[in-house]
Formats: C-alpha cells, structure tokens, sequence
C-alpha cells in the first residue's frame, strides 16, 4: 500500500473507534434530558438516540459527543465515496449495483430485523411495567416505525450508490469530470472549499429551517434525519470525485495541503465547533430569530467540513505506518459497526446500579463493546452466512 492509502485504511480504523466511543457516552451526557428515560411508545420515542439514560452524567462527555455528531457520519460517506469509483469501473454498473446490494441491503435487513430488536429490549425494560420479551415485542410492533438504531446508515448510502450507478450509466463522463476537477483542488483549494461549504449549506440549511436540526422521520421503515440526507450526499460525492482523482499528489495525500497543514485545520475545527455551540445555545429555549437559526445552521456545516478536513489531515499526516491494531480494526471496520450497538445498550443497562462515576461507566462500555465486537466479527466470519454479512475482504483504496 501507497503511504496515503496506508493512512486512509488506519482512517477508517480511527473512525470505527471514535464510532464505538460515542455510543458508549450517550448513557452519561447531561445535556440528554429527563424525558428521554420515560415512555416507550409515546412520542418523541427518545429511546432512539439514548436506549439507557444513567443518573451518573458528565459534561466533558457532552462535549467530546457534541463534536462528533457535527461530522463523523459525513466523514463516514466521505471514506465511503473513496472506494466507489474502482469498484464501478471494475464490476460495471449492474455488478456494481449487485455487490452493494449484497455488501451493503443484506446486512441492513438482517441488522434492522434481528440484531437492533434484540438490542433495544433493555430501552423498553427500563421503562415497561411489564418487562417481559412477550410484551416488548407487542410494544415494538405497535410503534409507528420500525427503528434502524445507527444502521440507518447503510440504507442511505445504498441509495447513494444506486445514485451515483445511475449517474455513471445515464452520463459516462460525469463523475470523471467530478474527478477532474477534485484534482484540481490541490492548486486551487480555498476555491474548492468554498465551493463545498457553499453547495453543503445548500444542501443542509433549508432542510434545517424547515424540519430543525433534530427532528427524525417518526413513521416507516427507513429511518432518517429530516435535515441531513442531503449533506451526507454532498460528502459522499465529494468522496466520489477525490477518489475518482486518484490520492497520490493530490489533496488527501500524505504531502497534500491537508496533510502539510493539519494543526491549521485543528485550529479551524474546534473554532467552528464553538462558534456553532454558542449559536445552536440560543436556539436551545423557546423559539429565536430566524437569522440566529440560520447562522447556527450554517456555523454547522462550517464545523463538520472542518472536522471532516482535520481528521483526514491529522491522519495523512501522523497515521502512515503499519500497525497490526489497526490493519485487523479496518479490516474488520465493517462488522464492527454491524454488531456494535447490541454490547453497547447492554453493557450499558448492565451498569445501571452501579455506583461508579459517568468517565468509569463510559470507558468500561467502550472497552467492553470493542473486545466482545472485535471477538464477534472474527467468530461470525467462520460461518458461511456471517461471511456473507460482514467477512467480505476490505475494498482497496483507490490510486491515481
């Protein structure tokens, strides 16, 4: 592996990590208010975003989540874009569509069927006066949804692969002129960035006007965040063209701008952070103005382009060697954020009595979901249909 594809593969195990630790917080936070631990089957179904909400709460935590939820999930369609276009030119359009339908639906439906029923039980348990499997499962059938927990993710970016398959078979130089002009940002890069940061405010601000930064789909079987999806494209795209481009010589390469400037975008990414904090605060009671929205939204996508940037660069820049923790955590990125989610909520429920502070809860929950995930991945992948699911080899990254 190239030194830049050597970092983006430690990447994406920097990310799965992060991903994990995050779950782990949301139990402890003490922005996460009372009525999140009330009512199963009574809107707003809080549930969702925190399963287990403890008594023991600590703000730092609060924080550390607060800027991960502004970028890490773009991140996450950004990295996914990266690899799509070798795998188009290698399988073509329908063998494409056919292995991110196998890579990317099977496991979706597997995961919102079987494995996020299973670990939601102890979200109901916590609020039922009848705890019973029996009763949850009626409880669950009545909800007007059929919740995804945080594998909402791979449905939306199917349908982002199914876009950008349509794209290359309707326009065939399309995405190559996407390319092109990603290669381009290396000599000309505060154009491209104020590009992207204009067409993200396009794409997240209306949306947030319109639906509030918050507000997630209470009906159906696909979950989704009313203001997001079309950001997340905007990545994913952006993804697409950089790595249609090729990574070496070019922006996200080891002697890119990114790398060469990574404590300008730390910098940049915790300013932005705190501007929108304070922006988003007086949105927080009771209704503002329309123009203190309006800024918070788009001191949001300042922040998560910035986030994304800094991580990317810290990594070009630090991330370069091989190590074995992280060739086995990005090989197995994939399963880990499948199965994740059930040790999280139950290592969490399982702490609930326990008279330890919010930092000690949170670390044993994120040690104890990375080993016994970590531990589940290897042992699914000896079963023909877990190898299905989540024993797929990793996608190379791709090289000019």
């Amino acid at each position: 592996m190239s030194p830049s594809s050597l970092a983006l593969s430690n990447l994406r195990a920097i990310v799965i990590v992060i991903v994990l630790g995050f779950h782990s917080m949301l139990a402890y936070l003490v922005w996460v208010p009372i009525a999140a631990a009330t009512d199963f089957s009574s809107p707003p179904y809080a549930w969702r975003a925190f399963p287990i909400v403890d008594d023991h709460r600590f703000f730092g935590l609060d924080l550390f989540c607060a800027w991960q939820d502004v970028y890490l999930m773009s991140l996450l369609f950004f990295l996914s874009g990266l690899f799509v276009w070798p795998s188009l030119t290698r399988k073509k359009d329908w063998g494409f569509l056919r292995d991110r339908g196998l890579r990317l639906g099977l496991p979706f439906v597997f995961g919102i069927l079987v494995l996020i029923p299973l670990a939601l039980y102890p979200a109901y348990s916590v609020r039922a006066t009848d705890p019973s499997f029996a009763a949850y499962w009626d409880a669950w059938l009545a909800l007007p949804f059929w919740t995804n927990g945080p594998l909402w993710f791979l449905w939306q970016l199917l349908a982002l692969n199914v876009i950008v398959a349509g794209l290359h078979w309707l326009a065939p130089n399309a995405i190559e002129a996407l390319g092109r002009w990603s290669a381009a940002a290396q000599t000309h890069f505060a154009r491209y960035f104020i590009a992207l940061l204009a067409v993200s405010a396009l794409a997240y601000v209306p949306l947030a006007v319109a639906f509030t930064p918050w507000a997630w789909s209470e009906s159906g079987f696909l979950s989704l965040q009313f203001c997001r999806p079309l950001l997340y494209g905007v990545f994913f795209f952006a993804g697409v063209g950089f790595g249609t481009a090729g990574i070496e010589g070019g922006v996200i390469s080891v002697d890119g701008i990114l790398a060469r400037h990574w404590a300008r975008w730390l910098v940049a990414a915790l300013a932005s952070l705190f501007l929108w904090m304070g922006l988003t605060g007086l949105t927080m009671n009771g209704p503002a103005p329309i123009a203190v929205e309006v800024a918070a939204d788009l001191s949001f996508v300042l922040a998560c382009t910035t986030g994304c940037f800094f991580l990317i660069a810290v990594s070009l820049h630090f991330a370069t060697n091989h190590l074995r923790l992280l060739d086995s955590l990005s090989a197995n990125a994939y399963g880990l954020y499948l199965v994740h989610y059930n040790f999280v909520v139950w290592l969490q429920y399982a702490l609930l009595g326990t008279a330890l502070f919010a930092v000690i809860k949170a670390a044993i929950v994120f040690g104890g979901t990375l080993v016994l995930s970590w531990i589940a991945v290897l042992a699914v992948q000896r079963i023909p249909f877990g190898a299905q699911l989540i024993g797929a080899p990793r996608r190379a990254v791709a090289t000019s």
